[in-house]
């Protein structure tokens, strides 16, 4: 089931923030501090209570498994003021099985019902994930050092 966040929720994010951190094969995992750093904290800090913010989980047999969530904010994944950025992340043990691609559509019609043209991200060159946002429609926008930032345009769909 695909839902909204409910605010009793948001704690969850920070879990989610951390599943997110890409990781090279045989990297070893951070320390869960990581999520306190300030670059980090943009994503989650305060969330609900900002402009733009918006969240949808995925709930399986009772459980949050996934969530995606886009905030106006200045991020590795910022384009501009009016372009929410995103960020997606599944528990470990759901990943591949077609609940990303759920939670994205689901955010995409959302992001349209709500007026914004486009959305944006960062993923890190190294990620397999580049090539599932570019087969969901994402583009590249520009080549960074180690990302790249990709634009969906929700006008278009």
């Amino acid at each position: 089931m695909i839902r909204p966040l409910k605010s009793s929720e948001i704690p969850l994010l920070a879990e989610f923030l951390y599943q997110a951190i890409f990781l090279p094969p045989g990297v070893p995992a951070p320390d869960r501090a990581i999520i306190d750093l300030p670059e980090l904290q943009l994503y989650i800090e305060d969330f609900g209570q900002k402009e733009g913010d918006l969240a949808l989980v995925v709930e399986q047999a009772g459980q949050v498994v996934g969530s995606v969530w886009v905030r106006l904010m200045k991020d590795y994944g910022y384009l501009d003021d009016q372009t929410p950025s995103l960020s997606i992340s599944l528990l470990p043990a759901y990943r591949g099985q077609g609940l990303g691609s759920q939670l994205m559509r689901a955010m995409f019609e959302e992001l349209k019902a709500r007026a914004y043209k486009q959305l944006s991200l960062s993923v890190s060159k190294d990620n397999p994930a580049a090539a599932w946002y570019r087969w969901l429609g994402f583009q590249l926008v520009e080549e960074r050092e180690t990302d790249y930032l990709m634009v969906y345009h929700l006008e278009d769909k």
